[in-house]
């Protein structure tokens, strides 16, 4: 089961092979229409794609209630397919923005929600471990699929590329969702008896609590917060590595294209690590500790003079960031419960995705008014002092 859902979270994740689209589907789409395109004036695909996600993460966390996990991510894993078929069929950028952007970008969030949330729930012994792992298989995919989406369109052609992606898609996800089964309610693994002082909190009349009981929980919003500093630090670098490195370390732009490899990298053992670490000392510590790491990161990057000290700064940024995402997971099903985990991760993920808008602009404004990428890590640095505040509040809001 968890094996299915990492294969289709690797899957789904081939939405960020973006960057590799772009410009071939750029020079198609103007042999076609005549109209001369870049890659820039595509860039809307994708933040279309990137943005859409929650909103069927939400939603397929109700729609999970009804049909159960095996039967959502189907859908989303077909659904994810079909876009890029559209992609691949496409003779104008509207018919890009709805197979990648809305089908595509939609879909994404119907399978990763179900298979995220569903996987936690099977090992609440190791949920910080499954969490890390489920999702380190959705954020290795940009390192995964770039290089097999550039061979087959170099191959085949943009177009074609798109169509054959799609079809192994929909038959991957097509396959392996039948393999994922609904948790039973209250299910605990044999032979593993939780923790005396998890014991109360894990019974579902004590801590499970529906999307409604959650959001008028002011830890709720504490969450939220600790989520959206956490990942817009993260963000604001990994919008703009490739330049950064460029500007800040002088590497050359092959070079630079390097670094963002390395980043995807450590941002997918970030997701590892810090789920391991999380069973043993639990999220909130685990959470402070990454926010503390996120400082000295952005304190490092700040004061870099070199290749060297860069190199230290931005690869503990994806350590970071990748934190985050694998332990945002199971920390909210300790919070609120595991039965409603699917809903109330998808409201969650809210934090997610308006770091995900307000990061890569914010990077880049800043740069445009102070000339240098330097004062943006000051400003990171900044929301990783604020996310270290709140996961104090957060402690004692839940202290016993």
């Amino acid at each position: 089961m968890l094996f299915s859902s990492c294969l289709i979270n690797l899957c789904i994740g081939a939405l960020y092979a973006w960057s590799v689209f772009a410009g071939p589907m750029a020079v198609h789409l103007s042999e076609l229409t005549g109209a001369p395109l870049t890659a820039a004036d595509l860039a809307i695909v994708f933040s279309v794609g990137n943005s859409s996600g929650f909103i069927t993460m939400i939603g397929g966390g109700f729609l999970n209630e009804k049909i159960g996990p095996r039967w959502v991510v189907f859908l989303g894993s077909v659904l994810f397919g079909l876009g890029f078929v559209i992609c691949g069929l496409a003779d104008r950028v509207g018919l890009l923005i709805l197979g990648y952007g809305i089908v595509s970008g939609l879909a994404m969030g119907l399978a990763y929600g179900q298979t995220i949330s569903n996987s936690v729930k099977f090992f609440p012994d190791k949920s910080g471990l499954i969490g890390g792992i489920a999702t380190a298989s959705y954020g290795i995919s940009s390192v995964i699929f770039p290089p097999i989406a550039n061979r087959l369109i170099g191959m085949a052609g943009v177009s074609n590329a798109f169509i054959w992606m799609g079809c192994v898609i929909i038959a991957v996800g097509g396959i392996f969702s039948q393999f994922i089964v609904r948790c039973p309610a209250d299910f605990i693994p044999a032979g593993w008896t939780p923790p005396k002082r998890e014991q109360k909190r894990t019974t579902a009349a004590a801590n499970d609590k529906n999307w409604k009981e959650m959001i008028a929980s002011p830890a709720f919003y504490v969450m939220l917060l600790m989520l959206f500093f956490g990942a817009v630090l993260g963000m604001m670098a990994i919008s703009q590595a490739s330049g950064i490195a460029q500007n800040m370390a002088g590497m050359s732009a092959k070079k630079a294209a390097l670094v963002v490899s390395v980043l995807a990298l450590f941002n997918t053992f970030g997701r590892i690590l810090a789920g391991m670490i999380s069973d043993h000392i639990g999220c909130p510590n685990t959470l402070s500790g990454v926010f503390v790491t996120a400082i000295a990161a952005m304190a490092i990057l700040y004061l870099s003079t070199g290749t060297v000290m860069f190199c230290i700064g931005i690869c503990l940024v994806g350590v970071c960031f990748g934190a985050f995402m694998g332990v945002y997971p199971s920390f909210t099903a300790s919070r609120f419960g595991r039965t409603n985990a699917g809903i109330n991760y998808g409201i969650m993920f809210i934090g997610f995705n308006a770091a995900g808008l307000v990061g890569p602009i914010l990077m880049s404004r800043i740069y445009q008014a102070a000339g240098s990428y330097r004062f943006a890590f000051a400003v990171a640095m900044g929301f990783a002092v604020c996310g270290l505040e709140l996961s104090f509040v957060d402690r004692k809001m839940w202290k016993q």
